[in-house]
């Protein structure tokens, strides 16, 4: 679904922030991707999702070039960043049928989807307000709203379990579980390594712009822990 080869990035004053990156997240998988602050995570999720310039390397959604066919791979893919910038001048209910405009979802589908997000988020009755009057808790519903009922083939989340409330944290993993369930794929980021140790299929860890481990889960962790993993990881690092 997702493969990133050799995908390199440097921002002007000459910080590489990704060094010849590569993986791939496959139909019906759940990818986790983590590392400290600054190792790259949001630079390549945001490569990923055709909204970063990168200078080297190639990004392929469903086979489809992100740099030289932008149109088809984000038509199927749905990207949350980790702080959300929303039209807080327009209410929900607007915002969420400008995005499904943009899109092209019907307006059949779009009032199902919506209700049916709307009521499992808790969102519904909250719709008709404006989001500048929405707590950050409710901005992130609302996006993920956004991202959802597009019903996308690849989901790419940067934190997206921050802010959530328990009960919207659930949910939300229940939502990514069924679109593997459907054939489609989910790449995220997180700091919570007790949600990426129970949820993700296979996990990538990043350090200072290159992957240095990667694999399934259970092959990774082993007979310890996650952030045992992690924490043995870091320590080689700062060794070096």
């Amino acid at each position: 679904m997702l493969t990133i080869s050799h995908l390199s990035k440097t921002y002007p004053g000459g910080k590489t922030a990704v060094r010849d990156l590569s993986f791939s997240v496959q139909p019906g998988e759940i990818f986790g991707f983590i590392g400290h602050n600054g190792a790259g995570k949001s630079t390549t999720l945001r490569a990923a999702a055709g909204i970063l310039p990168f200078e080297a390397g190639q990004i392929t959604i469903g086979g489809f070039d992100i740099q030289r066919q932008p149109v088809q791979a984000k038509s199927i893919t749905a990207f949350l960043p980790d702080n959300p910038d929303l039209y807080e001048f327009l209410t929900g209910i607007r915002f969420l049928n400008f995005v499904a405009d943009l899109y092209n979802i019907p307006s059949d589908l779009r009032t199902q989807r919506i209700a049916q997000y709307g009521d499992m988020f808790e969102m519904t009755s909250a719709l008709g307000s404006a989001i500048s009057s929405y707590s950050h808790g409710m901005k992130q519903k609302l996006a993920l709203i956004s991202a959802l009922m597009r019903q996308p083939q690849l989901l790419i989340l940067d934190e997206p379990f921050v802010g959530l409330d328990p009960k919207a944290s659930h949910l939300l993993k229940q939502q990514l579980q069924q679109l593997c369930s459907q054939g489609g794929s989910v790449l995220f980021s997180t700091h919570v390594l007790e949600v990426a140790e129970k949820l993700c299929h296979r996990i990538g860890v990043i350090r200072q712009g290159q992957l240095v481990a990667c694999g399934p889960t259970a092959e990774l962790v082993g007979t310890s822990s996650l952030e045992e993993v992690f924490l043995e990881l870091e320590g080689e690092g700062e060794g070096k």
